[in-house]
């Protein structure tokens, strides 16, 4: 395969890295599997003009992206765009994605697993036309999100306690709100504290990722309005992989999802793989089963 591997430099591990070690290590690595690389380390303002650049030169059959979540999922947009494979190096703080492709979360060994990998075709989701390979959520997360990113923090350790500090913010203060969501042909109206809907089911893991990233359905979870202590109850459910046991949550499964929220607020934000955004009232999500293409380890296809 031809390849193009974009790292930033200013995601994580890739802070602490030598990377021009690192893209030497790439290049012998890849060659030695068979492959032409070209590995270019890019500051994290520039690395979506990059990837897009990549994406853009003839004859390449992937790129290959290093970083965070953000920085994956902006990847697995061009790549779904262009209709090439993607290769994720896990250098972010949770990685989520490549927890779900089965990958090292060493980046060295994440190299070798995807230089004597293959090709395998997995589901991506979006919102409103805006790709995403992990999930979309408002509510709890979101304000937990708006909370940390007011937090000053540099590191990845940083970024863990500003994490905490937000999430004890959040059920001192859990948000709730009316929403109208039509899930198989079927419209209800409820007040929640958190939606999620998640590019496959979650599993049974603390993290909220999905075992599956191939199954071909959305998950779709609502919380109840909560008071701190429901949040609390929520949050220890969720560490302990029993997010669907909780007495609060209704989940589901759908192809598509369509959100409405009645009221209107300037300051209404939401999620996307990890980055605030701004959210409009209605939401339209969709899954695109089995369209993007990924480079992953053996592991991925001798997974329960």
């Amino acid at each position: 395969m031809k390849l193009v591997a974009i790292f930033n430099r200013d995601g994580g591990t890739f802070r602490t890295t030598d990377m021009q070690a690192f893209c030497e290590y790439s290049r012998d690595v890849f060659t030695r599997a068979g492959h032409e690389i070209d590995c270019r380390p890019v500051d994290g303002k520039d690395i979506l003009a990059e990837l897009e650049r990549a994406a853009d030169e003839p004859g390449i059959d992937g790129i290959i992206a290093g970083g965070g979540d953000g920085t994956i999922s902006a990847a697995a947009g061009i790549a779904w765009k262009h209709g090439i494979a993607l290769g994720v190096v896990p250098a972010g703080t949770m990685n989520l994605f490549a927890r779900s492709l089965k990958l090292p979360l060493d980046i060295r060994q994440a190299l070798d697993a995807l230089a004597s990998g293959d090709i395998a075709e997995v589901d991506i989701a979006s919102a409103n036309g805006r790709l995403f390979v992990h999930q979309f959520s408002a509510g709890l997360h979101s304000r937990m999100v708006r909370y940390r990113n007011n937090l000053a923090f540099a590191s990845r350790l940083g970024k863990i306690k500003a994490s905490v500090r937000a999430a004890i913010s959040v059920i001192l203060n859990p948000p709730v709100f009316d929403v109208e969501f039509t899930v198989n042909g079927e419209k209800q109206r409820s007040k929640v504290s958190a939606i999620s809907v998640s590019n496959n089911e979650f599993g049974r893991n603390s993290l909220l990722v999905a075992d599956d990233i191939s199954g071909g359905h959305l998950g779709f979870y609502l919380t109840d309005p909560l008071r701190p202590l429901g949040v609390t109850r929520l949050a220890l459910d969720i560490m302990r992989g029993k997010l669907k046991e909780n007495a609060s949550v209704t989940a589901m499964t759908a192809t598509s999802v369509e959100l409405h929220f009645p009221r209107t607020r300037h300051d209404v934000r939401c999620v996307i793989d990890g980055e605030l955004l701004p959210m409009e009232r209605d939401v339209a999500l969709k899954l695109h089963a089995g369209e993007l293409k990924v480079l992953v380890g053996r592991e991925f296809f001798t997974r329960p």
